[in-house]
């Protein structure tokens, strides 16, 4: 019994006519209303073939088919290069359909990861999709996608584009500047191991442009950025950061300012990261004939001295926290 009928399209006429409209969506011709729509039909068609109905499975082999003629046509990449073409619809339909190829599985072995990791151009074309107003969303949601899957995720951290997500989490937009933190978060947290051994070769560029986003004007990145600074330095997998970190006075003193900050939330997060500080003061290794001055000097840098004239900084921790040093 064939597959498919003749009101249906198989996958390969499906990619063939997409790819052809897509083309002359790029053109800018006069067709391209009729191409538009066209271009929103295939899509349609392609993730029922992807994702089924309410009341039929897809088909293993069809799903199959469709995936290896996306990757022969080279249509996933203009899909993605050209997403600021297509329709509202037609980018929620592409961004389904991207997600949904890009978790299929056979066996071990994720074709779509490996794929992309044989082009990894996709990624960056996704990460500059934040420039673009109209598709940054969209690009957001398909580039978190990516960053569940590690080789994907290592590209990504590795390469000098990395350091983009510093300025896009800035910009002035705030739905943007959110959802791109949520991806810069979600890619300096969920592969431990990678992102230890990430940060420990990048340390001083990285804290760089961290450091930045700490003094940064807009409350929203500031607050974000210290609260994931905290669970950064406070992850068992980040020891040897977290050492390097707060062993630098100038980090002690940003931390101690951020006590001081007027807003209540600033204060909570940045008292967080300064217990560490203090904890290392007081366990700081020291002679036996020195170790009553070492701790005394401890307590005197972390604002902690018990004598009144000098209990500035000590103020400034939140009154519910002081009970944790």
């Amino acid at each position: 019994m064939p597959l498919f009928s003749k009101s249906h399209k198989n996958p390969a006429e499906i990619v063939k006519i997409l790819k052809e409209n897509m083309a002359i969506l790029e053109k800018q011709e006069k067709k391209t209303d009729k191409a538009s729509e066209e271009v929103s039909k295939s899509l349609q068609a392609m993730k029922e073939i992807l994702c089924g109905t309410t009341d039929k499975e897809p088909p293993t082999e069809v799903v199959a088919q469709l995936a290896q003629e996306l990757y022969n046509s080279g249509l996933l990449v203009t899909l993605i290069a050209n997403l600021q073409l297509i329709d509202f619809e037609g980018k929620k339909d592409v961004s389904q359909i991207f997600n949904n190829i890009l978790r299929r599985q056979i066996g071990t072995r994720s074709p779509t990861v490996e794929y992309i990791s044989a082009h990894p151009h996709i990624l960056f074309m996704l990460l500059k999709g934040y420039e673009s107003p109209n598709i940054a969303l969209r690009c957001g949601i398909m580039l978190r996608e990516c960053i569940r899957h590690e080789p994907l995720a290592k590209i990504i951290l590795f390469s000098e584009q990395f350091r983009d997500f510093f300025k896009y989490v800035e910009m002035s937009t705030f739905d943007i500047a959110s959802d791109a933190f949520a991806t810069f978060k979600d890619l300096l947290t969920r592969h431990k191991l990678l992102v230890a051994d990430f940060m420990e070769q990048n340390y001083d560029t990285i804290f760089e442009d961290y450091e930045k986003l700490l003094h940064s004007e807009n409350y929203v990145t500031k607050r974000q950025s210290l609260k994931l600074l905290g669970e950064l330095i406070l992850d068992r997998h980040n020891f040897a950061i977290m050492t390097k970190y707060i062993s630098k006075p100038e980090n002690l003193k940003l931390m101690m300012n951020l006590l001081r900050d007027k807003s209540p939330n600033i204060q909570f997060e940045a008292f967080h990261v300064f217990k560490k500080h203090c904890r290392r003061c007081w366990t700081s290794h020291a002679s036996p004939g020195r170790a009553d001055e070492t701790h005394s000097n401890a307590r005197t840098v972390c604002g902690v001295e018990r004598n009144p004239r000098s209990r500035s900084s000590y103020s400034a921790i939140p009154a519910g926290n002081k009970a944790e040093l």
